[in-house]
């Protein structure tokens, strides 16, 4: 990136830091019991779901999410239709079990702060700990070595809260139609280097590690985002749910099913 692109890339941050309103987390239960029903169709999302109760009435999954924005169901006008519940169903439905899902999410977290702040929120022990962060670390400048400082702490941490632990990658950043142009380009060299220096912490740590940001999630439809042109809306949640449950089959059947 030349001296002119990177000028305009820095006028194009300072515009979006001042104009772009992000949505706000949304309103509802962050917990539910998502009851996969004898036949294999998903039960409700949110609450004490009801329907019946899954083949050889297996006890719950428990999963507990923590992390930014993608936890916390920016987007969305309730909890039930954010990331989180999504995955609940998606697992459900592969497992052909109950899942319990709790999300521990705040709108504009760092890994430092999901050590810190959200992880100590997770009470017991539950089956399953995903985390989910790294495009706030990406958009306030913080270095690849921070980065990896702090998401090497936060697994150290995590090992003691649960035996299997899921990663995701930051989100991608370089295709928000909120963001300039020259600044995506900026953002996707920041986010392909953090990708890598997650990919071997995780192998390093025994953590299943996701990288959606570089998958095909369909970003480049209007559909997928949420009204702020940033995080992604109900149908972009989906979207990412199911490729997640593509991604992780075998993984989650390997440990749960």
């Amino acid at each position: 990136m030349n001296a002119l692109t990177k000028l305009i890339a820095i006028a194009e941050a300072l515009w979006a830091g001042h104009h772009v309103h992000l949505a706000p987390e949304p309103e509802g239960d962050r917990h539910g019991t998502v009851n996969c029903t004898v036949d294999g169709t998903v039960g409700a999302a949110a609450g004490d779901a009801g329907g019946k109760v899954a083949a050889g009435d297996r006890p719950p999954l428990r999963m507990a999410a923590v992390g930014d924005s993608m936890v916390a169901g920016c987007g969305v006008d309730d909890q039930s239709e954010g990331f989180v519940p999504d995955l609940a169903r998606v697992f459900a439905e592969r497992l052909d079990r109950p899942v319990a899902w709790e999300a521990h999410g705040r709108l504009g977290a760092t890994m430092r702060r999901v050590r810190y702040r959200l992880l100590p929120e997770v009470e017991g022990h539950p089956d399953l700990l995903v985390v989910i962060a790294g495009s706030n670390d990406i958009m306030a400048r913080r270095s690849v070595a921070e980065w990896e400082a702090d998401l090497t702490a936060t697994l150290e941490e995590a090992k003691a809260v649960s035996e299997h632990v899921v990663v995701f990658s930051c989100g991608q950043l370089y295709n928000s139609p909120a963001l300039g142009g020259a600044l995506r380009k900026s953002l996707r060299g920041m986010v392909d280097a953090q990708v890598e220096a997650s990919r071997r912490i995780c192998e390093r740590y025994g953590a299943c590690y996701v990288d959606m940001a570089h998958e095909d999630v369909n970003a480049d439809d209007a559909a997928f985002y949420a009204s702020d042109h940033f995080h992604p809306g109900a149908f972009g949640y989906r979207y990412m749910a199911e490729r997640s449950g593509e991604l992780l089959d075998g993984w989650l059947a390997e440990r749960f099913r």
